[in-house]
């Protein structure tokens, strides 16, 4: 995926301050599972869950969309009240998030935000890939990738 890619599913704006994420983003995967989203994208490359943070205002204090969805083929076919999105090459760092979620998750972003300087961030956009590691409880894994300069 490091290459580009597609992507369609549901987004939100949002920011770290204020612990709005963590509320937002928690109603955003609500709102993804409770609406059978994954069911409802077309063309699917894969059964991976993917949320992106694109759109940044100026770092990881400022505002930021959240897009929760699932990588395809085309954008051809985008079902009502989804987004489609097209992401281009960048590079890349990745993380792993190991343990439960969302902590593991939740830590890992920590972890980044206080080596934010040294990590050399681009904040074209970061994201997370769920894929079936994610559902295995206590030793679940979540790949987390930041965009690099």
């Amino acid at each position: 995926m490091t290459n580009g890619f597609n992507i369609i599913g549901i987004s939100t704006r949002t920011t770290n301050r204020n612990n709005r994420a963590q509320q937002d983003l928690g109603e955003l995967w609500g709102q993804f599972y409770a609406d059978n989203i994954f069911d409802k994208i077309p063309n699917k490359v894969s059964d991976n869950i993917v949320a992106i943070y694109t759109d940044y205002e100026s770092d990881f204090t400022g505002e930021y969309t959240t897009l929760i969805g699932v990588p395809v083929s085309t954008l051809d076919n985008i079902p009502k009240g989804l987004t489609g999105r097209t992401f281009t090459a960048e590079n890349f760092r990745k993380f792993a998030a190991k343990g439960a979620m969302p902590h593991a998750v939740i830590n890992t972003w920590s972890d980044i935000w206080q080596n934010d300087k040294v990590l050399n961030r681009k904040y074209s956009y970061d994201f997370e890939v769920y894929g079936q590691q994610s559902q295995m409880g206590a030793d679940a894994e979540v790949y987390i990738f930041i965009s690099v300069k």
